[in-house]
């Protein structure tokens, strides 16, 4: 009898464990779709601006004029908690399950985002490069800062100053224009193009070249200095790089 009911305490507790683990994923994702923020379309500069000053790399040339189609994107970095919840596993060096992700190849983020959409009936994605650079400037909302929300980086992200530091918290330092976490610093995040030069020519919702070595992510990270998490500095990395300082954003 004692062994019976043993059991069935077991099956019970197991069968709890299982509904919590569901109610647990399921109130992450809530938060996950919760935290999109709606970016106005518009018409901006893109790439090696004014305010950028001597900081500027060549790849940031030449500045030409973008114009966007409204669309939304994450308010923070997406977390390790969030990827777990989709993954099942969290990949990443520096653990904290308010952390960004990070140790995950923009071939990995497909796999993610193509489950995620399948678990939340949305259609999310990778926000393409120049989306990137007009929320990270604050869209129509834009005061022109250098880096995402401020021309202090130490106001709006983690970077290496004297030392390198691993990533923090997402959410802990000052949001832009638009009230999005960690676009300069943290850690650097896939976009969605493939990586190319730029053009003089003026854009309408450009999506990079259609034939990519490379992809594009941008922001800077922890281990990056100032210069490197700049608004408009850019960076590039085959499909399959994982690395401590790269993660992802998403956008719809």
């Amino acid at each position: 009898m004692n062994m019976k009911r043993d059991f069935i305490l077991l099956a019970l507790l197991l069968c709890g464990g299982m509904v919590f683990a569901q109610q647990n994923r399921e109130s992450i994702l809530e938060n996950l779709v919760n935290n999109m923020v709606a970016v106005e379309g518009g018409t901006f500069l893109m790439g090696a601006t004014e305010e950028q000053g001597e900081d500027i790399y060549l790849n940031e040339r030449p500045a030409h004029e973008v114009t966007l189609s409204g669309f939304s994107i994450g308010k923070y970095e997406v977390t390790q908690e969030e990827w777990e919840a989709v993954m099942g596993a969290n990949p990443s060096k520096v653990k904290g399950k308010k952390h960004p992700v990070e140790q995950v190849s923009w071939e990995d983020c497909q796999v993610f985002i193509q489950k995620l959409n399948e678990l939340t009936g949305k259609e999310f994605r990778l926000p393409t490069e120049a989306e990137w650079e007009y929320a990270a400037r604050g869209g129509a909302l834009s005061k022109g800062f250098k880096y995402a929300g401020s021309n202090d980086m130490s106001e709006v992200g983690w970077y290496r100053q004297t030392e390198a530091y691993p990533t923090q918290d997402v959410g802990k330092k000052a949001p832009n224009e638009l009230g999005l976490y960690d676009m300069s610093g943290n850690v650097m995040e896939w976009c969605s193009d493939g990586y190319g030069a730029y053009q003089p020519e003026a854009q309408v919702d450009p999506k990079g070249t259609e034939i990519p070595s490379s992809r594009v992510y941008r922001g800077g990270s922890w281990n990056y200095r100032e210069r490197n998490c700049r608004v408009s500095c850019r960076a590039d990395a085959k499909a399959s790089t994982v690395a401590s300082h790269i993660g992802l954003r998403l956008a719809m």
